[in-house]
C-alpha cells in the first residue's frame, strides 16, 4: 500500500504501526511523488491526505478515479463537515477518515479496502493441506497449529491467494515487503526456507526454476 501524507512524523509512524501488521507500506510527502508511485507500482490500497502540497490530495484522487488503477482510495482530512467528506467521495474515494483518527480503526478500514482491491475470496484459504484464517492470522497443516512470524504469514498468504498460480519472487518482495527492499536480496528465498521447514514435510510450496513459486 502507498501512504500519501504530507506530515512526515504522522506519515512516518502511521507506516511504522501498518508494517507491524505485516502490510508492505511505501510513503511519500506529496501528490506529485504519489502520482510517481502509482504510475509505477500495484497498489491495493492508497491512503491519501487531501491537503498534499505540489499536487493537491483532490488531483491525486482524480486521477485514479480517471485510470485503470483498481487501488482503493482511503481519504484522509482535517475537515469534518458533510460537504466536505462528500466531495471527497464524490472525486472517487472509497473511505473517508477524518483527523484525528484511532489507529486500530485506521486499519480495519485499509484491511476492509484491500479486500475489495482484490478478487472475491473466501474469508479461510485452504490448499494442500494448509487451512490459513487472514482475520485471525491463523495458519493449520493438516489440523496441527503453525505459528509463522509476520513475513512468513504474509508470504505464505500471497501463495495461497494465488490459487494455484506462480508468483514471482519479485511480486512476492512488492507485496509482503516494501519499497526499502533491495530487489537482489534473497531475502523472499530465506523467508520461504524458514516457511518450508515451519510447514513440515512433505513440502508444499513449490519452485518453479527461473519463474517463481506456488502451492499446487
Amino acid at each position: 500500500m502507498l501512504i500519501a501524507e504530507d506530515e512526515r512524523m504522522l506519515a512516518d509512524s502511521i507506516a511504522e504501526g501498518l508494517r507491524a501488521e505485516a502490510l508492505a507500506v511505501d510513503v511519500v510527502y506529496d501528490g506529485d511523488a504519489a502520482l510517481e508511485r502509482l504510475g509505477v507500482n500495484d497498489y491495493d490500497v492508497l491512503v491519501l491526505d487531501r491537503d498534499l502540497p505540489v499536487v493537491h490530495g483532490d488531483d491525486v484522487c482524480r486521477a485514479v478515479a480517471e485510470s485503470d488503477a483498481l487501488v482503493r482510495v482511503l481519504m484522509l482530512t482535517a475537515a469534518v463537515t458533510v460537504p466536505a467528506r462528500v466531495d471527497g467521495l464524490r472525486l472517487g474515494a472509497d473511505d473517508y477518515l477524518t483527523k484525528p483518527f484511532a489507529f486500530e480503526e485506521l486499519v480495519a478500514r485499509i484491511q476492509a479496502l484491500g479486500r475489495r482491491a482484490r478478487p472475491a475470496a473466501p474469508p479461510t484459504l485452504e490448499r494442500g493441506g494448509i487451512r490459513l484464517d487472514p482475520s485471525r492470522r491463523e495458519v493449520y497443516r493438516d489440523g496441527r497449529y503453525v505459528r509463522l512470524a509476520r513475513k512468513e504469514f504474509g508470504l505464505l498468504a500471497e501463495l495461497m491467494r494465488a490459487d494455484g498460480a506462480i508468483v514471482s519472487a519479485e511480486r512476492l518482495l512488492e507485496k509482503v515487503w516494501d519499497e526499502h527492499a533491495d530487489p537482489f536480496t534473497n531475502t523472499v528465498r530465506v523467508t520461504l526456507m524458514k516457511l518450508r521447514r515451519k510447514l513440515g514435510d512433505p513440502s508444499v510450496i513449490e519452485t518453479v526454476p527461473g519463474a517463481g513459486y506456488r502451492i499446487p
